[in-house]
């Protein structure tokens, strides 16, 4: 498939059952649901993936597992979150045998790199496959910035063509554009400025709450993109509350617990992570009681 770097691609997470192993079963209705209900792409095995926490051989076999339950429907683009290029070249490599459509790719965890060692990760890793990718700046989590002086120099590779921008900064997006003209694609990749990145250009979103309520950001998506602002901006209040929670240590819970709370999934996650407890379980819950209370009711917007 030739991926179409446009519109709303939840960040998928890992469904677990009770003993910790995957819950394939969960991941093929949660795929499902989310096809069924408009989402135009799939990231798998991000932070809300747990990419951290899965072993090498859980990784590829959930890989798998979802490019054989999407089917070519939507594109499948895959986080690689390894400790050094050779591995994140060895993933590369296995997963493009098994189908996959694209990769979003990190820096090496654990060491903070210099900008020089982080460049040349990525030059190694994208010259190692034909997959196209798309590089994942987000120095709020990763302590990492891939700078501009640094993307004018990956700008020489042919298979880098998106940027997933989290550097809460929205300025990122116009220097980008006023930089490198189309020369990448740019993608929101933090929920509670989404439609604001929109607006500045970028064309695709990706996030972590679409996994609770997907046909929500597919409208807010459709809305800013056709330019209907006041339209937008009236999901967007209902939605950002829940879309705060994208922004805290805890996301991973945070999303996964609203999941279980709509029927989608289940909170159970794994070490180090751990379930919410007390005043945060609690807020969340509060949360997603009101925004269902008062959730919108899309077919004023005449979307389809």
């Amino acid at each position: 498939m030739k991926v179409n770097w446009q519109g709303v691609f939840p960040a998928i997470s890992t469904q677990f059952n009770n003993d910790g192993s995957i819950n394939y079963e969960s991941n093929a209705r949660m795929l499902e649901d989310l096809i069924r209900d408009g989402i135009d792409g799939i990231i798998a095995l991000g932070t809300i993936g747990e990419n951290a926490s899965l072993s090498a051989e859980e990784k590829r076999a959930f890989i798998k597992h979802t490019v054989e339950t999407v089917a070519g429907r939507i594109p499948v683009i895959s986080g690689c979150t390894e400790n050094t290029a050779e591995l994140a070249i060895k993933y590369v490599r296995d997963i493009e045998a098994l189908g996959v459509d694209g990769v979003m790719l990190l820096p090496a965890m654990i060491y903070r790199g210099t900008d020089r060692e982080v460049v040349t990760h990525y030059q190694m890793v994208a010259r190692a496959t034909k997959l196209p990718i798309m590089i994942y700046n987000n120095p709020v989590g990763y302590g990492v910035d891939v700078n501009l002086e640094m993307t004018a120099i990956l700008a020489d590779e042919p298979n880098i063509v998106a940027i997933k921008e989290s550097t809460t900064d929205t300025r990122r997006l116009t220097e980008l554009q006023s930089r490198f003209g189309e020369r990448f694609t740019l993608f929101c990749g933090v929920d509670d400025i989404a439609l604001e990145s929109l607006l500045l250009g970028a064309t695709g979103w990706i996030s972590g709450l679409t996994n609770v309520f997907p046909r929500e950001s597919v409208a807010l998506y459709k809305l800013a993109r056709a330019g209907r602002i006041e339209e937008a901006r009236e999901i967007y209040r209902w939605f950002m509350p829940l879309l705060r929670l994208d922004t805290i240590p805890t996301l991973v819970q945070c999303i996964k617990f609203a999941e279980q709370l709509v029927g989608r999934g289940s909170e159970q996650v794994r070490m180090p992570r751990m379930t919410l407890i007390g005043e945060e379980r609690a807020y969340v819950e509060q949360l997603m009681n009101k925004s269902v209370a008062n959730r919108l009711d899309l077919s004023k917007y005449n979307l389809d």
